[in-house]
C-alpha cells in the first residue's frame, strides 16, 4: 500500500473533475450530526467522551444483571490493531486460542482497520472462528479490490475501489450476525469500532452493538458500511460518505480508516473506577497488534515516491508502537493486567502483492500454532 504516496500528485489535478459528495457538516455542528438517529450510535473524540464513559458504565450495569450467579468473574477486553493483511495474525490467535480451551468471553472488543473485520468475530466467540479462518485464508486480491490505475491519483478518490471488500463484508455479516451481536449487547458487552471523520478531523468511535440492538432497519447496511469505511486506507481505497442529519437538516460526512487517528484503542481511563462501583472485578487487557515491532530495514530508492512511502509507513509504525506504550501505561495505572501478540521476528513470509493468499495462509498458520499451544503473551512492549 505504499501507492499512498502518490497523494502528493492530487495537487496537480485541481482543474480535473472529483468525485461528487453532499453539502459537509457544518463546522460546529459535527457532534449533532446522526445517521440513524440513535442517541449512542457513535461517539466524536473529545467532545463524545462524557457519554462514551456513561455507555460504558450502562453496559457494566447491564453485565452486573446478567452475570450476577457467577461467582469467579473476570473483565476481559480486547483490541485489535490495523494491519492490512497482516490481520491474518490476529485471526490465527484468535483461532488457535480456542483451540487451546483458554480463551474468555471478551466484555469489550474494539477494532480499527483490519482490526475492525476481525473484531465481530472475536466478540461473538469460538462459534465464529470458522468464517474468521475463511476471510483471512480464503480470500484472494480480487476480493479485496479493484485496481483503477495510477491514473486514478489525478481524476478519483482512490487508486483501488473497495467495492469487492464491502461484497466479502456482506456476506459475512449478515442478520444472524448482527442478531447475535445486539444478544451480547444486551447482556453488556460492548463491541466498538473506530473511523476517521475526515471533515470534522477527529477520530470516532461506533457503538456497534447499540446499532444492531436497535432494530432500525438501516442498521445491517450502517454497520457493513463501517467496517467498510473503518479499513478505507486513505488514497489506496475511496472514503466511505456516510448521510446524516443535523436539526433535520440533511448533509454528508467523510470516513476513512481510524488509522489516521489511532492503530488500536482500548477504553476510556475511567474504566477502573467503573469496575470498583459494583463489586470489584479483576481486569485483563489483551491487545494483538497486526504487526511486527521490529524495525523493518530496507534500502530506500533516492526517489520522491519511495521515499514518502517510506517515510508514511514509518510513521504509521511508530504511531502504532506509541498507541500499544499508552494502553499499556493507562493498564499499569488503573491495576488491569495487560497482555500483548505482535508478529515475532521469527516469522519471515514476505509478500508481492496485497492481500497474498499464500502470504495470509502462512501467517495464519503461524499465529495459530503459537495459540494452540498457549500464547506466550508479553507482559509489556518490547
Amino acid at each position: 500500500m505504499l501507492g499512498l504516496a502518490a497523494l502528493g500528485l492530487a495537487g496537480a489535478a485541481s482543474g480535473c473533475a472529483t468525485p461528487p459528495r453532499g453539502q459537509p457538516v457544518p463546522r460546529r455542528s459535527a457532534a449533532e450530526a446522526t445517521v440513524l438517529g440513535i442517541p449512542n450510535e457513535r461517539f466524536l473524540i473529545p467532545q463524545g467522551l462524557p457519554a462514551l464513559v456513561r455507555e460504558y458504565e450502562a453496559a457494566l450495569g447491564r453485565r452486573r444483571l446478567h452475570r450476577r450467579r457467577q461467582p469467579d468473574d473476570r473483565y476481559a477486553m480486547l483490541a485489535v490493531s490495523g494491519g492490512g493483511e497482516d490481520g491474518a495474525f490476529g485471526a490465527g490467535v484468535l483461532c488457535g486460542w480456542s483451540d487451546h480451551g483458554t480463551r474468555p468471553e471478551f466484555d469489550l472488543v474494539t477494532g480499527v482497520s483490519t482490526g475492525a473485520l476481525t473484531a465481530p468475530f472475536a466478540f461473538l466467540g469460538p462459534a465464529w472462528d470458522g468464517p474468521l479462518r475463511s476471510v483471512y485464508t480464503d480470500i484472494t486480491p480480487g476480493d479485496v479490490l479493484r485496481q483503477r490505475g495510477l491514473l486514478a491519483a489525478l481524476t478519483d478518490d482512490a487508486l483501488a475501489d473497495n467495492a469487492p471488500l464491502f461484497a466479502t463484508i456482506s456476506r459475512h455479516l449478515d442478520a444472524r450476525m448482527l442478531a447475535e451481536i445486539a444478544r451480547g449487547y444486551s447482556e453488556g458487552r460492548l463491541l466498538l469500532v473506530g473511523t476517521a471523520n475526515l471533515d470534522a478531523q477527529l477520530p470516532v468511535t461506533w457503538n456497534i452493538g447499540a446499532i444492531a440492538a436497535s432494530g432500525h432497519p438501516g442498521a445491517l447496511d450502517l454497520v457493513r458500511r463501517i467496517l467498510l469505511a473503518s479499513a478505507a486506507v486513505p488514497g489506496a481505497f475511496p472514503p466511505v460518505m456516510f448521510d446524516v442529519t443535523v436539526g433535520g437538516q440533511r448533509y454528508q460526512e467523510m470516513h476513512v480508516d481510524g488509522g489516521a487517528f489511532t492503530q488500536v484503542f482500548l477504553y476510556p481511563r475511567r474504566l477502573r473506577e467503573m469496575l470498583r462501583a459494583g463489586p470489584v472485578l479483576p481486569a485483563r487487557a489483551y491487545v494483538i497488534r497486526n504487526a511486527r515491532l521490529d524495525p523493518n530495514w530496507a534500502a530506500v530508492d533516492r526517489r520522491m515516491l519511495t521515499i514518502a512511502g517510506r517515510a508514511i509507513s514509518t510513521m504509521i509504525a511508530s504511531g502504532g508502537y506509541n498507541d500499544i506504550v499508552r494502553i499499556w501505561t493507562t493498564t499499569r495505572q488503573d491495576g488491569v493486567d495487560f497482555n500483548l501478540a505482535f508478529i515475532g521476528e521469527d516469522f519471515e513470509g514476505t509478500y508481492t502483492e496485497a492481500f497474498e493468499q499464500a502470504y495470509m495462509r502462512r501467517l495464519f498458520a503461524y499465529a495459530y500454532e503459537r495459540a494452540r499451544r498457549g500464547y506466550d503473551w508479553a507482559k509489556h512492549p518490547p
